[in-house]
């Protein structure tokens, strides 16, 4: 893991309360420690909703066009820290605890912002940033998609439309050398096995609406 993601010196700081207390150094230190944890660090690809997880929770992945940084208030802020450890905490939930998606979206999400304040960030202004960069539904097309992009996510909202375009990106032949698409159709198959008449069903909503 670079460096730059971690305070080398915060651990050495003396706290003048109970470390088992809330504070923002404590804060700090906890946010660095599930830093190091993190395996991989992926920026090639385009990830839906700007960050994400392989299936093996092995890898974490932010969208390539999420800048590493952001200026505030004269600071350079390193924001993959916070996607970070918001996919860590959601992916060992989810597959430690066996949480719901939802749930464990909720608890990382509230992780995320505590780390955000604890440094010095106004929250409101974090994720006014963040939202300028995520990938909604139809704002651009998903040209790289990791093969282990772990759908989850995905399937718990009922984000069918979303996967059947990054099946519709391997059958048009654009997505990266490396992804085996026939891998991808089959893991899509096993687990969203109704995705076809999900998908009739959608378009036959809009004709409609027509």
């Amino acid at each position: 893991m670079p460096l730059h993601f971690c305070h080398p010196n915060t651990p050495h700081k003396k706290l003048k309360i109970p470390e088992w207390y809330i504070s923002s150094l404590m804060m700090d230190r906890a946010l660095d420690a599930v830093i190091r944890r993190a395996k991989k660090i992926d920026r090639r690809h385009d990830i839906p909703y700007l960050a994400g997880y392989s299936r093996d929770g092995k890898t974490i992945y932010i969208d390539r066009h999420m800048p590493n940084t952001m200026k505030y208030d004269g600071r350079e802020i390193a924001t993959d820290r916070y996607l970070i450890l918001h996919e860590e905490v959601e992916k060992t939930l989810i597959d430690q605890l066996n949480l719901h998606y939802l749930h464990a979206h909720q608890i990382a999400s509230r992780a995320e912002q505590a780390a955000v304040r604890a440094a010095g960030i106004r929250w409101r202004d974090y994720d006014r940033f963040m939202q300028r960069y995520v990938k909604h539904i139809g704002d651009e097309k998903l040209e790289k998609v990791p093969p282990d992009l772990d759908l989850k996510p995905y399937r718990d909202e009922h984000d069918y439309e979303l996967v059947q375009r990054m099946l519709d990106s391997i059958k048009r032949g654009v997505a990266p050398a490396e992804v085996d698409g026939e891998k991808v159709k089959r893991a899509i198959n096993k687990h969203m096995p109704n995705l076809g008449d999900r998908m009739k069903k959608t378009k036959k909503k809009k004709t409609k609406k027509k």
